[in-house]
């Protein structure tokens, strides 16, 4: 499985840590940046992520900034993207179950690389599970 990542200057320390998770899981991790902590737009590796997820360039996105909502609202700007700010493993899969979530948000200010770590496992591990949560994803673009 593909994974895109990125992150803004906040979030750059979590990044590293999942990335090298991720690859040590198995993983195809493509980092779309930054490189360094130096202070950052969200927007500008939000909408990179975003991209490669909605043209299927990589399967799945993870992205993080210090609270994890302007990140997500950015992806979530692209048409067919379901970017979920997430902050507990139990949401993670939810977000994967019932809305079909094709990018992860995470708060690095607000949780450990140990729960980052859990969220992001429980986000892969889930699946969509269709039925009556596919007539509520449909309903989802405008």
């Amino acid at each position: 499985m593909n994974i895109a990542i990125a992150s803004d200057h906040a979030g750059f320390e979590l990044k590293k840590y999942i990335v090298r998770k991720l690859e040590k899981d198995g993983y195809r991790v493509k980092d779309f940046g930054p490189e360094s902590d130096s202070s950052v737009d969200y927007p500008d590796f939000g909408h990179i992520v975003a991209s490669a997820v909605e043209n299927k360039a990589e399967v799945l996105g993870i992205l993080i900034c210090g609270s994890g909502n302007g990140i997500c609202m950015t992806a979530n700007k692209h048409s067919g993207i379901r970017a979920a700010l997430c902050w507990t493993a139990e949401i993670s899969s939810l977000a994967r179950q019932h809305n079909n979530a094709n990018i992860l948000c995470l708060p690095a200010r607000f949780v450990s690389k140990m729960l980052a770590g859990r969220i992001v496992d429980s986000f892969l591990s889930s699946k969509f599970e269709g039925g009556r949560h596919q007539k509520r994803v449909d309903k989802i673009p405008c």
